[in-house]
């Protein structure tokens, strides 16, 4: 049924918003005190615009992307090189509040808690806004979660000034939102809810790290002098002159330096001299596809999920923002229909990122991703496999294009994959089975949190 709103012409000009999406009705509890969140502020500040890059030169820098289920994650691909006097300016506390202010309509209002994980200094973007709370009056978990509510999201979309294919909610419009003032026992509720969900979030990295090491440990790539990369990877040297031979660049039919480089082959050599032997990953899939072009213009709100790449992540399908298209549109590519613990290979841009997919999930898969159902492995250990050095350094290797990289499917299915003991697949699979257990627990107890927060909003209001 329309929705018919009735506006006060001086409402109209009080907010100068004519636009009818803006004055649309929006619920309000009566029996509870509802403030402007500018008055529950002590610090509101736009972030800084730079050039970025990924050469890891400057200050790790926070985008949109790095906010995630009510938290700004601990993975930062970007960096920015600026001064430490203006690094100061932007350094990120403990409990800063990110707000997402420019992007998609979909993802404008993204908002997160940044939990200080390190001792390093790490900044954020312009088109984030941070704020911090009067904590006498509103904690900052409670306000994150205020504003990831229906209640919170109606307000911010109903602000969003739209142009071709952006959305902004400034930070003044941001400060005009109301909340109301719930009970602070309440607000403490909410905070122990994201304590206790953070710790079992860190739990379930470190679970995972530790299956990471299992599995390079077997495989005698984590020998005592050797580093370890971010996510628990071997670091292998980038050698700046060597030298090759016609013979090799002939069969290889790549020229190419970077394909040349002596680390790659350090790394092959470890799989082919691992003790129980090694085979190509075809020998491992019972079947398989490389996606379908399902048309934007079919996308719905409600239907069967429709993963892209950047849905793919080092061993998780994020499916927070995914898109939909209809249930019937499966049919249009039954290859392409995800099953359950099927893994998915990114095959354009950020090649080679590896997940499996989870039981309950009704997906279909979109052009340039490897979809394949493993056999004679186990499907948890094949997918850190994929996502370690091993593979890592395999599929980038004979990645081919300019500014987009690509893979092919046959170039995907030649890579080496280690015949690792079905006993040690087994204590491996173990810890990564226990990280996605923490990871599902840490995202139920935001949930929680959040339907309380609803649930305590609409309490004795009558609906």
């Amino acid at each position: 049924m329309p929705q018919i709103s009735i506006i006060k012409y001086s409402d109209i000009l009080k907010e100068n918003r004519c636009d009818a999406e803006f004055h649309r009705n929006l619920f309000f509890n009566k029996n509870l005190e509802y403030v402007r969140i500018g008055e529950i502020l002590s610090f509101i500040q736009y972030g800084i615009s730079i050039e970025m890059n990924e050469d890891k030169k400057g200050f790790k820098i926070y985008r949109m992307n790095e906010i995630e289920n009510m938290f700004c994650k601990s993975e930062i691909k970007k960096f920015a090189n600026i001064s430490v006097e203006e690094m100061k300016k932007f350094k990120l506390k403990d409990k800063d509040v990110l707000f997402n202010r420019t992007n998609s309509f979909q993802f404008v209002g993204r908002t997160g808690i940044f939990k200080k994980f390190s001792t390093e200094d790490l900044i954020f973007a312009s088109y984030l806004v941070r704020i911090r709370t009067d904590e006498t009056k509103v904690l900052p978990e409670y306000l994150v979660t205020f504003l990831n509510t229906k209640f919170g999201i109606a307000d911010i979309k109903r602000r969003a000034r739209i142009s071709i294919n952006q959305s902004n909610v400034s930070a003044e419009e941001l400060k005009k939102i109301k909340i109301p003032l719930i009970d602070i026992k309440i607000q403490k509720e909410i905070k122990n809810y994201f304590d206790t969900s953070y710790q079992k979030q860190t739990q379930s990295k470190q679970l995972y790290k530790e299956a990471e090491k299992a599995l390079l440990r077997e495989l005698d790539l984590l020998p005592a002098n050797r580093s370890i990369g971010e996510g628990g990877d071997y670091k292998s040297e980038h050698i700046l002159s060597f030298q090759t031979t016609k013979k090799e660049t002939d069969e290889a039919r790549r020229f190419d330096a970077e394909y040349f480089q002596p680390k790659y082959d350090e790394i092959i050599k470890k799989i082919e001299n691992y003790k129980n032997g090694f085979d190509n990953l075809k020998y491992f899939i019972k079947d398989y596809s490389t996606g379908f072009p399902f048309k934007s213009d079919s996308y719905v709100d409600k239907g069967c999920y429709l993963i892209r790449i950047n849905n793919i992540e080092k061993g998780k399908l994020n499916l927070e923002n995914a898109n939909r298209i209809p249930t019937d549109d499966k049919e249009l590519s039954k290859k392409d229909i995800a099953k359950e613990n099927d893994i998915l290979i990114s095959m354009s841009g950020t090649i080679g990122n590896a997940c499996k997919i989870p039981n309950g999930i009704e997906a279909v898969i979109n052009q340039r991703i490897f979809r394949f159902t493993p056999k004679n492995f186990n499907e948890e250990v094949l997918t850190l496999l994929i996502n370690s050095i091993i593979g890592f350094t395999q599929l980038n290797r004979i990645g081919t294009g300019g500014v987009q990289t690509n893979i092919s499917g046959n170039d995907i299915k030649k890579i080496k994959i280690p015949l690792i003991k079905p006993q040690v697949q087994k204590r491996i699979a173990k810890k990564i089975q226990e990280s996605h257990k923490l990871r599902k627990e840490s995202k139920e107890l935001l949930e929680e949190a959040k339907r309380k927060v609803e649930e305590e909003i609409e309490k004795s209001s009558g609906i």
